[in-house]
């Protein structure tokens, strides 16, 4: 999207033996790879001096939620203080710059109210939501107390056909795509009940470039107003290639979570009405086309 807009486009990539830019190869021509790591202050500070950027999007984290039990303090050093890094750095190198911190729906956890707004109160109900809970305010601290123009986006499950497979809306679409070719005949799953908030990653990130372009710095939440169960995802996943769910999906215990959020809800009312937002893809057509992607992967693998 910012390429499209004529931006030049610098990202930050840990030093590497291998090269895994996957889900971006098909911009690696089109955009500046520079090796920095959030666990290295400095190098942070060299990239964005170098750099020299006008806007800066920190979307890096462990962001896996079901990970973050078994690697608690890693996910605290990328997801908490990974933050602080950056907006150090920034603060250093690029203090006119506008900076946009990646806050996330889980902060909400066991909700206060129904639906979540910019005043709904925090209480996380994991790891990673505990650590995004300190990005998010690390980030307010930083914009009260030296006056930068740092925001957070406290966005909503946000998917697309380049999701990490081990997240549950890409783990059934790439289940589905596998059955429906006969790769595989069964897929997994935790706690089928479970709802969330899902939209399109691509409206998302409208939403993120427009929070830096207003006058005032400002946080605002972003997604649907609607929820989806996990049961919902796999009949809409499903019938997309012709399928019945209840004939292939399994539930797994080895799959559930030690605390499930409660339901999670955007009530995205002022991003509607300061940013001009609203999402344009329905959750049936991100669903289709996240299989209808899974399939052709699959086929084009397998010639």
């Amino acid at each position: 999207m910012l390429l499209g807009k004529g931006y030049r486009v610098v990202g930050i990539v840990r030093r590497s033996s291998t090269t895994p830019y996957e889900r971006i190869a098909h911009l690696v021509d089109k955009v500046d790879l520079v090796s920095a790591d959030l666990l290295d202050q400095h190098s942070l500070v060299d990239a964005i001096r170098d750099a020299a950027p006008r806007e800066i999007y920190n979307l890096a984290a462990q962001s896996f939620v079901q990970t973050s039990w078994t690697q608690p303090v890693l996910t605290g050093e990328f997801t908490a203080l990974g933050v602080t890094r950056m907006l150090e750095a920034m603060r250093k190198a690029a203090p006119e710059a506008r900076f946009y911190q990646a806050s996330s729906s889980e902060m909400f956890g066991k909700v206060q109210e129904t639906p979540q707004n910019e005043l709904t109160s925090f209480y996380p109900r994991s790891p990673y939501g505990v650590a995004k809970v300190y990005g998010h305010w690390i980030t307010v601290n930083y914009r009260e107390s030296f006056g930068l123009y740092a925001v957070s986006g406290i966005l909503f499950n946000h998917e697309s056909e380049r999701r990490g497979l081990e997240f549950v809306t890409r783990k059934v679409t790439d289940g589905v795509a596998r059955i429906h070719l006969g790769i595989s005949r069964e897929l997994r799953l935790g706690n089928l009940d479970a709802r969330r908030d899902w939209g399109f990653a691509g409206d998302y990130v409208d939403a993120m470039w427009r929070m830096l372009q207003q006058d005032t710095p400002e946080d605002y939440v972003v997604g649907t107003g609607r929820t989806w169960s996990v049961r919902q995802l796999c009949e809409i996943a499903f019938r997309a290639v012709g399928l019945n769910y209840q004939d292939y999906v399994v539930q797994d215990a080895r799959f559930l979570r030690p605390a499930e959020v409660d339901l999670l809800v955007a009530d995205a009312s002022k991003a509607k009405e300061r940013l001009g937002w609203a999402p344009q893809v329905t959750f049936e057509q991100l669903i289709a086309r996240m299989v209808e992607a899974d399939v052709t992967r699959h086929r084009r693998a397998a010639a």
